[in-house]
This record gives C-alpha cells, sequence and structure tokens, in this order.
C-alpha cells in the first residue's frame, strides 16, 4: 500500500496532464483497494498482451502506460532494424477508447521515426495480422481486450511474421518499456509518417479467406445466423461468407452495430451462452442450421448447431475445432493434397482427440503452450519446410491456413459453416459428423472452470490455489490413479510408478497437469489475460456404436462432474 502510494505521488505533477493529476488525486484521497490495483504494480504482457482495466495508475490502460509501451517497442524496433525504414501496422476494436488511443499510439510511432500504417476505422484482429505481412512490416499494434468486460482495453503487440511476440522479442520489449520514463515519451508525432489503410487491404484479407475453400457442396441450401455482438466481425465476416457463396445467412440487427458497451449481453464472450441467446432465438424462428457469433475483436467464434433432436446446441472450442480439423484433413486427403508434408497444431489444453485425429492421416500434430503465438511460432519455425493445415484451441480460437498468424474468425466462420453445409449436402449434419468423428477416433468429453480473483489479493490466492496444485499431488481423484505429473514450470515431466523424469520440450509456463489410468488430463493455468485461474479437465471413453452416443455421453458427464466435485472447482 506504502509503494502503491508514492508510485501515485510522481502522477500529481508534469509531464502527466491536469486530467490525469486530478484523477490521481482523488485516488489518493480515497485511498485503499482503488489505490492500491491501480498502482500497486506495472501492467505486464501475458499471454495476449498488454491488458487491463481502463483508468489512472501504473497497472491501468491509460495514455501513459501505452505511450511507455509504444516508446519501448519503438526503441527496441530502432535497434533491431536500425538501417531500413521501420513499418507498423495498427489496428483496433470497438471498446471506448479504443479508436483514440490506436491514434496516440501512431503518433508515438511516428514521432520516433516509423512509418505507420493505421486501419481507418475498426478491424478484426486477424486483418491486423495478415496486413503485417502483406504490407511487409516489421511489427504490429492491436488496441483490444478481446472478450473482456466494457471496462477492460488493451494493446497486442505483433513481430514481422504476423504472430505475436514469443521469445526473445517479448521479454527484450518490456526490458525496453521498463526503462522508459514518462518525460522520455515522444508524443510529436510526425503526421507524414502515418498512411490511413482499408478497403485495398480488406480485399486483399477476403481473397486469401475465399482461397481456404475445399468444397462447393451444400452452401447455397445452409441457413446461418450470424451475430457480431456489438464488436468489429461485422466488417468482414458477412463479406467473407457472400464471397465464400453463402445465400442465407441472417444478421442479428441488434448487435451489429460495434458498442463497447456491449448492451446488449452481459459479457461480449461466445464461450459464455448468454452471449449467443439473442442469435439463438433468431435461429429458432427462422429455423437455421447455424449460429456463428464472434468476440469484439473477432478472434474468437462460437457455433450453435441442431442436434440428434433436432434443438439448438452450443459446441464447445474442442468440438469445434475437432471437427473443422477432421474436416480439413478428410478433404485434403480426398482431394489428394496430403504429400506427406502438412501438419496440424494445438495447444496443451486443447483435447486430445485433435492429435488422434491426425494420427489417424499420418499427419503430425505438434504441441505448444497455451495461446496462438505459440502456434504461430511453430509455423514461423517451419517456414518453407511443411505445409500448417490448421489448429485450433479450446478457448474457441482456429486458425486455417497460414496468411494470417492467430486465431482468425473470419476464416474460421466461414470454413466451419462450409463444414456444415457439406455435411449437410450428404444428408448428415454438422453435430452427426461430430459423433462419426468421436466413433472413429475416441469420445472425448471437456469441461473449463475458471474461477475469477480479481486485484492483487486475488493474484495471491491464485498464486496459492497454483502452490497446493503443484506440491499436493493426491493418489487418485474420484477413483482415477494419477499416474503421470507435468510442471511445466519446472519442465518436469514425472511417471509416477516408477518416479522417472523426462524433460519438457517447451517454454517454462505456471501449468501443471495431471494424468490419470484412464487417460483423464486435469490442468491448473492461471490467464494470462483475465483475473482468473482455469482448471481444464477432460476425460476419454468408446463409441462402439454411433446408436450409444446418448447413454456414453451421460457416463463421461458423470466422470467430469466426480472430478471436478472431488476438485472443489
Amino acid at each position: 500500500m506504502t509503494q502503491a502510494a508514492e508510485r501515485a505521488q510522481a502522477w500529481l505533477k508534469a509531464p502527466y496532464d491536469t486530467e490525469t493529476q486530478k484523477a490521481t488525486q482523488a485516488l489518493i484521497d480515497a485511498g485503499g483497494d482503488a489505490l492500491n490495483d491501480a498502482f500497486y504494480q506495472d501492467l505486464d504482457f501475458g499471454t495476449g498482451g498488454l491488458r487491463g482495466i481502463m483508468g489512472v495508475g501504473t497497472n491501468r490502460i491509460n495514455k501513459y502506460t501505452l505511450g511507455a509501451a509504444t516508446q519501448g517497442l519503438a526503441n527496441y524496433l530502432n535497434k533491431q532494424f536500425p538501417d531500413i525504414q521501420i513499418k507498423v501496422a495498427i489496428a483496433h476494436d470497438s471498446r471506448h477508447n479504443s479508436k483514440p488511443f490506436a491514434r496516440q499510439v501512431a503518433e508515438v510511432l511516428s514521432a520516433n521515426g516509423i512509418k505507420v500504417f493505421l486501419y481507418e476505422d475498426l478491424r478484426p484482429t486477424p486483418a491486423l495480422s495478415f496486413a503485417i505481412r502483406h504490407l511487409d512490416c516489421q511489427s504490429g499494434i492491436v488496441l483490444t481486450a478481446s472478450h473482456n468486460p466494457p471496462a477492460y482495453n488493451g494493446y497486442k503487440v505483433y513481430w514481422s511474421d504476423g504472430g505475436q511476440l514469443v521469445p526473445p522479442h517479448d521479454k527484450a520489449v518490456i526490458t525496453e518499456v521498463r526503462a522508459v520514463k514518462a518525460d522520455e515519451i515522444r508524443y510529436d508525432a510526425n503526421p507524414d509518417l502515418i498512411e490511413m489503410i482499408g478497403d485495398a487491404v480488406d480485399q486483399a484479407y477476403l481473397a486469401k479467406v475465399q482461397e481456404l475453400s475445399l468444397s462447393n457442396q451444400g452452401k447455397e441450401d445452409l441457413s446461418v445466423v450470424f451475430t457480431s455482438i456489438h464488436g468489429t466481425s461485422i466488417t468482414l465476416v458477412p463479406p467473407a461468407l457472400e464471397n465464400a457463396g453463402f445465400k442465407k445467412v441472417s444478421i442479428v440487427e441488434e448487435q451489429a452495430t460495434p458498442d463497447g458497451d456491449f448492451p446488449t449481453v452481459a459479457s461480449p464472450n461466445p464461450e459464455e451462452a448468454e452471449a449467443l441467446t439473442m442469435a439463438l432465438k433468431q435461429a429458432e424462428k427462422l429455423g437455421a442450421d447455424m449460429v456463428i457469433g464472434t468476440d469484439p475483436d473477432a478472434d474468437r467464434v462460437g457455433i450453435a448447431v441442431r442436434n440428434l433432436e433436432g434443438e439448438m446446441e452450443l459446441l464447445n472450442g474442442n468440438q469445434a475445432a475437432s471437427v473443422l480439423i477432421y474436416y480439413l484433413l478428410e478433404r485434403w486427403k480426398e482431394n489428394g493434397k496430403l504429400t506427406g508434408n502438412e501438419y496440424v497444431a494445438k495447444t496443451i489444453v486443447t483435447t486430445d482427440l485433435i492429435a488422434d485425429i491426425a494420427k489417424a492421416y499420418d499427419v503430425p500434430c505438434p504441441e505448444c503452450l497455451t495461446g496462438f503465438k505459440w502456434i504461430a511460432d511453430i509455423i514461423r519455425k517451419r517456414e518453407g519446410e511443411a505445409t500448417f493445415i490448421g489448429g485450433g484451441e479450446e478457448s474457441y480460437g482456429y486458425m486455417i491456413g497460414d496468411f494470417v498468424r492467430d486465431k482468425d474468425a473470419v476464416a474460421s466462420a466461414v470454413m466451419l459453416a462450409e463444414t456444415a453445409a457439406y455435411a449437410k449436402s450428404l444428408g448428415s449434419s454438422f453435430y452427426e459428423m461430430m459423433v462419426e468423428v468421436y466413433h472413429k477416433f475416441g469420445f472425448y468429453l471437456e469441461k473449463l472452470v475458471s474461477l475469477k480473483r480479481e486485484g492483487m489479493k486475488g493474484q495471491q490466492e491464485i498464486a496459492q490455489m497454483m502452490e497446493d496444485f503443484r506440491t499436493k499431488t493426491p493418489a487418485t481423484i474420484a477413483g482415477e490413479k494419477i499416474v503421470e505429473v507435468l510442471d511445466y514450470q519446472s519442465s518436469e515431466h514425472r511417471y509416477v510408478a516408477d518416479n522417472r523424469t523426462e524433460v519438457i520440450d517447451l517454454p517454462k509456463s505456471n501449468v501443471v497437469q495431471f494424468v490419470t489410468d484412464q487417460g483423464t488430463k486435469i490442468t491448473a493455468r492461471p490467464s494470462g489475460t483475465e483475473p482468473k485461474i482455469k482448471f481444464y479437465v477432460s476425460v476419454k471413453g468408446n463409441l462402439a456404436d454411433t446408436s450409444e452416443f446418448a447413454v456414453r455421453k451421460a457416463e463421461l458427464e458423470g466422470r467430469l462432474e466426480a472430478i471436478t466435485k472431488e476438485l472443489g472447482l
């Protein structure tokens, strides 16, 4: 508390503006947790970059924390590329202050002699990733807090490959940022170095999305309801679906207008069922086959399809990813495109069903840490040597092809709809294809439990939970014997039976996994983008006959319930 108060005092004088000084004084006068949470630490980069509540303070998103981040990035870029005209692309989402923040960031970069390509208005995050490579940039920035509540904003940084920062660049940039003093931030913009971009880059991106298509079967007959949930996808998903040949697309108009308050939902997150309520009602009214909804910056996409009883059912990210990867591999095989030099990818918390599917097609499936920046890193390391087909993560993020190096709700919306259309043209459905996948490759079911813990006290609680999970490993959970323990922080993979250990060949990360003798996998991981700790539970069974789906599903749900209950989740 004393340290926070001391840090706050520095914000009561120049170079901080009068408005910032007044707001800081009000926090000092109020004291307590509000002051502490605003100043007790500096915002740090997680899996999604810089993200936090907007307001004054070192632990908040504001002109000065973004200015310091941008000045530090500019300093690093100028050291890394001393002999060229450095170029950076910038985009922003529909959140409050995103547009002026994007302009401020562009001005700081231009003041440091860096050429900026600034989107004229809001655009999806994948469009920014695409623009970096398309415009031959050395870096990129998107102002977004993804699916966080309205009070949040954020700042995601990308490298020249179009992927988010990974080592060594991430830590090197942070080192530069922390060395920046407030009076060293350059706000003296050079307008000649700021170029507005828009439709031409959009059209190039949409053309690449259209090239992903593997079939046109059934597209004109598939009925889709789409919602952008007040976000950026309204700019590119409808034209992408139209270009792909979908004729029956109904937009949820009440959610089509970009709005940082996200007024029609409790949370603009397609992972949460409530966010798609309006779309589901519209789908029932129209008798639609499919619902597609994206988060505000259009990197995550949620879907609902008709189940075996003909009712709309929301699928989770593991289910959608598994069916999508199956469709891609099956179509690549049927089209004679599998040459033995292709691969897919997934993260360590994503269903192992994807790896099992890939194995059946003799396609490698490398695994990486959570966050699509690590899948982008795999692609970068295999550039020119192997072909990336697609990848996914449980948190509703998917990527097809490598022209974007982040999860892409625009391309994913098109290809998920294509999968559904293809299935329907064969007299089947997306859901029936999922059941067939379970029958062919193994019946996996997953559950995610997220516990929210805000502020400094919340961080301490999360740290303690991870410490307990790491040091108090039980022998069994819900009657299943733990046979493997993977600690990604110590890079140790331990086999319980003989206490044998192996080194985990991935960057260190605060993640712990248990594997049981029945194939269950339990993972604990603090979120890198939200004040949450997440617990992932995956159980595995067999589906000998598709007619047994309901019975086997109930059995797996029972196991999930027993495990989470014993863990106290």
